[in-house]
Parts: C-alpha cells; sequence; structure tokens
C-alpha cells in the first residue's frame, strides 16, 4: 500500500497519482532485464577484448541509476517544459551533430561519436527524441493557426537532420527518423496527395542509400542473399534461439556469447533465447508491447493535438526501434546496429530513451480540468 495519500497536494503527491505507473512499471521492469542481461552477456567479450571481466556490466550498472533518474524527472515535467526541453536539446544536439562530422572518432569509415572528455557520446541519439517534439509542436501550430506555414518548419528541421545523419553516415538512423517523422506528419493530418509523395521520396532515398553506401549494399545483398558474403553473427544468433527452445539452457550456460563480438549490444537478444528460451523472449517482447500500447491508449484520451503526436513519434520510435533490434536478430530484416531499448549495453542509447520515454510519461499524466476525448 502506498504512503503518498490522494490528499497529498506536493509536487510529489501530484505525480505519483497522475503518471500511469504501469507504464513507470514496465519500463523498469526492462531496465532491471538489462541489468541481468548485461551481467550474462558481456563478460565474455570484455575478455576478448583484454578488459576486466565485469568491466561492461560495470559501466552499465553505473548508468542505471542517472537513467532512471532522467525518466523520473523529465516525467514530473508538464507539456510547456517538455516542449523547451526538446527545443533545447534539438539545438544542443544539432550543434554536436556538426561538430560530429567534424572532430568525432572515425570508425570503420563513420564518424558517429564524438569524445567528451573521458565518455563516448553519440549526438544522433540526443536529437531523436527531441526532433520528434518539436516536429510535433511544429505540425500542431500548423493545424491550429490558420495561415501557419508552420510545417516548413517541419520540413526545414527534418532535411536538416537528414543531411547530418547522412555526411556521417547512419542511413539506420536515417531511416528510423523518416518513419518516425513521416507518421507524425500523416496523423497531423495532410492531404493524401503529400503521402503519396513522401511515400515516393522515402521508397527513393532507400533505394538511393542501397547504390551509394557500400555498407547498405552489402546488408541488404547478404541478407537476400546469405551465401553471398559474410553471415557469422546472424547465423550463430539464429543457433542460439534453436539451442534454447522453449525453455533455455538455463541462466549462464548459453554459448552464443562466446562467440558473437555484440552479444552484450546488438545481439543481446540472442543471448535471452539461448539461456532463457520462448517464454522470456516472449515476456520480453510483451513488455515492449504493453508500454507501446497502454501509451498510445493514454494519448488517444488527450484533446491536445501536440501530445498525440508527440506521444506518437516517441512511442513509435521506441517500439520501431525494439522491432529493428529482434527482427536483425532473427534475420528478418537486414542488420542493422541498434540497440534493444533499455536491454543493449550503450550509454547514448540509453540516456536518449530515458529522455524519450519520460517525455511520454509527462504528457500522458492526467491533469485535473483537462479535456479528454
Amino acid at each position: 500500500m502506498t504512503t503518498i495519500s490522494r490528499t497529498d497536494a506536493s509536487v510529489l503527491g501530484r505525480w505519483w497519482w497522475s503518471v500511469d505507473r504501469w507504464s513507470l512499471a514496465a519500463l523498469l521492469a526492462i531496465v532491471s532485464v538489462g541489468v541481468v542481461l548485461t551481467m550474462a552477456a558481456s563478460p565474455p567479450v570484455a575478455e576478448r577484448l583484454n578488459l576486466d571481466t565485469f568491466y561492461f556490466a560495470h559501466r552499465h550498472l553505473m548508468l542505471v541509476p542517472p537513467v532512471i533518474l532522467t525518466l523520473l524527472a523529465i516525467s514530473l515535467l508538464d507539456a510547456k517544459s517538455v516542449r523547451r526541453l526538446a527545443l533545447l536539446g534539438f539545438v544542443v544536439g544539432i550543434g554536436l551533430l556538426v561538430a560530429t562530422t567534424l572532430f568525432g572518432t572515425d570508425i570503420k569509415g563513420a564518424r558517429r561519436w564524438i569524445q567528451l572528455g573521458s565518455f563516448s557520446l553519440q549526438p544522433s541519439e540526443i536529437v531523436k527524441p527531441c526532433f520528434a517534439v518539436v516536429s510535433a509542436w511544429f505540425f500542431t501550430m500548423w493545424r491550429f493557426n490558420e495561415g501557419s506555414r508552420a510545417h516548413v518548419g517541419a520540413v526545414g528541421a527534418y532535411a536538416l537532420v537528414m543531411v547530418l545523419l547522412v555526411m556521417q553516415p547512419d542511413i539506420g538512423m536515417a531511416i528510423l527518423v523518416s518513419l518516425v517523422w513521416g507518421v507524425q506528419f500523416f496523423v497531423a493530418g495532410l492531404p493524401m496527395l503529400l503521402v503519396v509523395i513522401i511515400g515516393v521520396l522515402f521508397l527513393a532515398g532507400s533505394v538511393g542509400a542501397y547504390f551509394s553506401f557500400t555498407h547498405v549494399q552489402g546488408r541488404v545483398d547478404r541478407f537476400l542473399d546469405p551465401g553471398n558474403g559474410e553471415v557469422y553473427q546472424v547465423a550463430r544468433s539464429l543457433e542460439a534461439f534453436i539451442n534454447g527452445g522453449f525453455f533455455g539452457r538455463g541462466p549462464g550456460e548459453g554459448r552464443v556469447k562466446l562467440v558473437l563480438p555484440d552479444a552484450h549490444a546488438d545481439f543481446v537478444f540472442a543471448v535471452v533465447g539461448e539461456e532463457f528460451g520462448l517464454i522470456m523472449s516472449v515476456a520480453i517482447v510483451g513488455l515492449f508491447a504493453f508500454v507501446v500500447l497502454r501509451g498510445f491508449a493514454r494519448a488517444l484520451r488527450k484533446s491536445d493535438l501536440f501530445v498525440i503526436l508527440a506521444v506518437t513519434g516517441l512511442l513509435v520510435q521506441f517500439g520501431l526501434q525494439a522491432i529493428i533490434n529482434m527482427a536483425t536478430t532473427l534475420n528478418l530484416m537486414p542488420t542493422k546496429g541498434m540497440t534493444l531499448p533499455f536491454i543493449s549495453y550503450g550509454g547514448s542509447a540509453m540516456l536518449s530513451l530515458a529522455i524519450a520515454m519520460g517525455m511520454v510519461l509527462a504528457l500522458t499524466r492526467e491533469r485535473p480540468g483537462e479535456v479528454r476525448r
């Protein structure tokens, strides 16, 4: 039984009785699963890199408290404060993206990371949730201010983000951001002619990326024809799910983490399948589905278009990222270096997700006197 009374008028009291506690519990459960899986999957990876056995586990555990505090702190905000935070994050993130393009660390021909002291940051992860909220703001002004050209601002911001992502290059992130932006534009009520035009442009952009970037072409070719290149990680991942069966081999008994370079990051779902089996895999999928569907259900009760659009963008990001990670692990789509939200190792991604889901919790809070749909 909670010790916070419904008559408690403090900030904490008002937050507790207005926030979606079920979604919060599901998010904390996902974070907890991430801690367990990092402890299980990362030691062999650290040893192969001649690091301390629990190097990645310790770093992940150090990230969990600030990530949870960030999520909770942002969930205390109102809609106006969320907009301001998103605008600030977007401006700072764009500046960091420019700096990354010029001075970032070159890894395998791509500049996606910038070194800030002892901390490596991927600025595109910070831009991602902030851009979704800023776009929702533009679209809302466009729909409710007669004669407004705010949608031009949304298109301009999108174009700026795309240019900077392609310059890195980070085509996977560009596709994810494009899908989210397109969904928001559609929900905002753009004409069907524009829907078709944007769809054709997205398709043309994907084809152009295939022919312009060798790493994109290689991944697609290997997916369509596994015999046309190295598919080591995907093959081992599929073996892990087969070996895990229904109940799994048991915690710590998996073998895939001994040979997969990214067992603690992009392919952590394979560790789940081998050590904990189908039951745990389905349970994790269920947690992600619960957060997304419940978030949509609460957002659609709101009468504020900005809230609906912002939450839609943030939840589509969250859900798509989980789907892409799990689909690549199961060889259902070409590989893409995208983490499983709150579970895979990665500081920038976890911070980005904490910001995004904190915003979702803040925007879907029940506030006295608000009109419901």
